[in-house]
C-alpha cells in the first residue's frame, strides 16, 4: 500500500503547467509518476488549446458552503457548460492508488461518476481529506477525486480568485449554493513546460 504523500512533494523533472489567467499566473507541477493517466489527459487538452478561453467559474468557501459540514475551500475551472461536451472521460486514479492527497495547493480533477473526468479541475486552498478516497470521503461512491499535481507558484493568485464575489446567477439549474463566480476569471491559456523550460 502506498503511503500518502503531500501533493507538493513532487519529483525532479516532472512536467509543469503554466496557467495564465486574467488575475495572474499559476504554475503547477504535474506528477506523472504517481498519476500518469490524469497528467497525460491534462497535457493533451492543454496542448490542443482546449483550456484556452476557459475560466475559473466556481469558488467554495465558508460563506457559501452547505451548512453543517466543513467547507472544501477550493476554486474550480477549465471548460464546463460552454464547451467540450463530447470530451471522453478518463480512467480514475484514486488517492489510494497514487498516494497524493487533497492538501493546500493540490490540483485535482472534477467529475460526476467515476471515469467521467475530462476538462474540469480544481485547486485546493486548504487541506481537505474529505475529497480523498475512502469511507469517510465526501463523495458517496467513496472513490474520491484524482489529485495529479500541486501549485508551486501563484497561490496568491489562487486565493484572489477564491475570494471573488459569487452568487447563484451563473449556477446550473437547481444548484442550491451561491458558489459561481459573478464574473468568471478568464483562463487565457495553459502551457506545458518540459524540464529545460521550467521555473525554479
Amino acid at each position: 500500500m502506498l503511503t500518502a504523500l503531500p501533493a507538493a512533494a513532487l519529483l525532479i523533472s516532472q512536467p509543469q503547467a503554466v496557467i495564465e489567467t486574467s488575475e495572474g499566473r499559476i504554475v503547477v507541477a504535474l506528477n506523472e509518476t504517481a498519476a500518469p493517466v490524469t497528467v497525460a489527459n491534462f497535457i493533451a487538452h492543454a496542448e490542443a488549446g482546449n483550456f484556452d478561453d476557459g475560466s475559473f467559474y466556481r469558488t467554495v468557501r465558508d460563506d457559501n458552503e452547505r451548512e453543517g459540514i466543513a467547507p472544501m475551500n477550493l476554486i474550480q475551472g477549465g471548460h464546463s457548460f460552454d464547451g467540450l461536451a463530447d470530451a471522453e472521460g478518463i480512467a480514475h486514479e484514486s488517492t489510494l492508488e497514487t498516494g497524493l492527497t487533497h492538501d493546500r495547493g493540490a490540483i485535482s480533477m472534477a467529475r460526476d461518476g467515476v471515469g467521467t473526468a475530462t476538462t474540469e479541475f480544481f485547486i485546493m486552498v486548504n487541506d481537505y481529506p474529505g475529497l480523498d478516497a475512502g469511507p469517510d470521503g465526501r463523495n458517496p461512491d467513496e472513490a474520491g477525486y484524482a489529485v495529479f499535481g500541486a501549485v508551486t507558484e501563484g497561490m496568491d493568485v489562487v486565493e484572489r480568485i477564491w475570494m471573488s464575489p459569487a452568487s447563484l446567477e451563473r449556477a446550473p439549474a437547481d444548484f442550491p449554493y451561491p458558489q459561481f463566480i459573478s464574473e468568471p476569471i478568464r483562463i487565457e491559456t495553459v502551457r506545458i513546460l518540459d524540464e529545460t523550460q521550467q521555473t525554479d
